[in-house]
């Protein structure tokens, strides 16, 4: 999950900060610089490990601040393909189920790579109680009835129901006794394997030409993509939902 990544940067130091040691100085400026960013087909950067080498220091014409180049190593979180995460459910939309480990939540597990068959059920809550509409259905059919109805209750039950923010996957699994339901809810911790990453390069790119339109700069705006996303899957014995898995 996580690696030391071996890399070399120039760092820059103000003339206030000569009268500290340069080690502390360089370390919490690479900090400044990369901890808690994305480094295109590298990862997230964590924290600095350690520094390997500063090579001579250099100040520059008309610039007070010391420029030194340094060799570091840093602590990345970059899972390697087929490792095995243990995360939270963050939400669950028509894309999959979203994941997150704490510190990162660029974690989707799409449909396809759910335990099958896995359908998808909208949340409501109703009665200061949260819960899927199927389950409703299966536990108090008679009183969806009576609230269908009841008029009033009923329309706010629905209004809930076609609300499509809040939703949850599903599993079906079926027994010799039937098929049972077994809930994503949001909040329990999962178990996936690492099946693909994807690297996004953000890094801001120049003027759009003269024909471009306003309105065209603006989608791209709105449609920014993560830097890092990973993709994992449950779709194997023993992947999915810890609870599934505990011995009872």
């Amino acid at each position: 999950m996580f690696v030391l990544v071996e890399m070399t940067d120039t760092v820059r130091i103000a003339p206030w900060q000569f009268e500290r040691k340069l080690n502390d100085s360089i370390a919490e400026e690479l900090n400044k610089k990369l901890a808690n960013k994305v480094v295109y087909n590298v990862g997230l950067c964590i924290c600095l490990y350690d520094i390997t080498k500063l090579e001579d220091s250099y100040i520059f014409p008309g610039d007070g601040a010391s420029h030194t180049k340094v060799h570091f190593r840093y602590v990345v979180f970059h899972p390697f393909l087929d490792e095995i995460l243990i995360g939270q459910i963050k939400s669950c939309s028509q894309d999959g189920v979203h994941v997150s480990v704490g510190f990162f939540d660029d974690i989707v597990i799409p449909p396809e790579s759910l335990q099958q068959p896995a359908k998808l059920y909208p949340l409501i809550t109703f009665d200061n109680f949260t819960t899927s509409f199927q389950r409703i259905v299966q536990c108090w059919p008679n009183s969806i009835h009576c609230c269908n109805n009841g008029g009033a209750q009923w329309q706010k039950l629905s209004r809930c129901v076609s609300d499509e923010a809040e939703q949850v996957w599903v599993w079906e699994y079926e027994t010799e006794e039937g098929a049972h339901d077994l809930y994503m809810d949001i909040g329990e911790e999962i178990r996936f394997r690492v099946v693909d990453e994807t690297f996004v390069d953000t890094s801001p790119t120049g003027p759009s030409s003269a024909e471009a339109s306003t309105s065209n700069a603006t989608e791209e705006v709105q449609k920014k993509e993560a830097p890092y996303t990973l993709v994992g899957s449950i779709s194997e014995p023993g992947l999915g939902l810890l609870s599934w898995w505990t011995n009872s």
